[in-house]
């Protein structure tokens, strides 16, 4: 099988984990605020520690690419480019809002097959990312910055539950009032939960190109521009 890194940083929780063979085997997490910066190095350092001392070879490094905080991804995407350089590794670049539904899917055996899931994470005042998928995790709508109120998601909301979850989810439910409409608390992206997406990319040969390999919101910037110019 695989020994994959994975780096979370796209909110203001920073945390770092070690999965081998479809199994998390090291993770840290630090939730007292965005002060990525300072731990993230650390956390590596112990992991890389960790499987050294282990005589464990990693195959690759998996990142959260978000969408998320700017300097939060900034930091993250860095980091994970200079072990790949370091390590000659492969780098998988994770979707936020796609990490965020896993411990949902892992957690919550009460939801409707049907249920659509609606990752969010906080883009202030009443805007988010957000995008919908299926409990397969298909893509039922693509990530985009909505405005949120009431009829937003309506034509979603008629039709099936959808499930409402991330740290921009809660002040939106204070205007989508409709019975089709659940919220689910406390669900942060974690370094933990990424071994089953980063996993599936690697099999599929699903990895980036380290050199040009941007967080989520310069990927059009970057397709805009030649490569002499980056």
């Amino acid at each position: 099988m695989s020994c994959i890194l994975h780096i979370e940083t796209s909110t203001s929780v920073c945390s770092v984990a070690v999965s081998e063979d479809s199994h998390c085997i090291w993770h840290e997490e630090d939730h007292s605020g965005p002060n990525h910066a300072e731990r993230l190095g650390s956390m590596v350092d112990e992991a890389l520690s960790f499987t050294d001392n282990h005589a464990i070879p990693f195959d690759a490094v998996a990142v959260s690419c978000g969408p998320g905080s700017y300097t939060g991804l900034r930091i993250g995407v860095s980091m994970a480019k200079g072990i790949c350089y370091g390590r000659d590794l492969k780098l998988i670049g994770v979707p936020t809002l796609e990490l965020l539904c896993v411990p949902v899917l892992l957690r919550n055996e009460e939801i409707e097959e049907n249920a659509l899931l609606c990752p969010m994470l906080d883009a202030r005042r009443m805007e988010v990312y957000a995008a919908l998928y299926d409990r397969a995790l298909h893509e039922i709508r693509p990530v985009a910055a909505d405005v949120v109120d009431a009829e937003t998601y309506k034509q979603w909301l008629d039709e099936r539950p959808v499930y409402f979850f991330g740290n921009g989810a809660k002040k939106c439910m204070e205007v989508i009032n409709h019975p089709n409409a659940h919220y689910i608390d406390g669900i942060e992206p974690i370094a933990k939960w990424m071994q089953p997406l980063a996993e599936k990319r690697l099999l599929n040969g699903q990895t980036e190109d380290v050199a040009y390999f941007v967080p989520y919101y310069l990927k059009d910037f970057v397709a805009l521009k030649p490569k002499k110019l980056l």
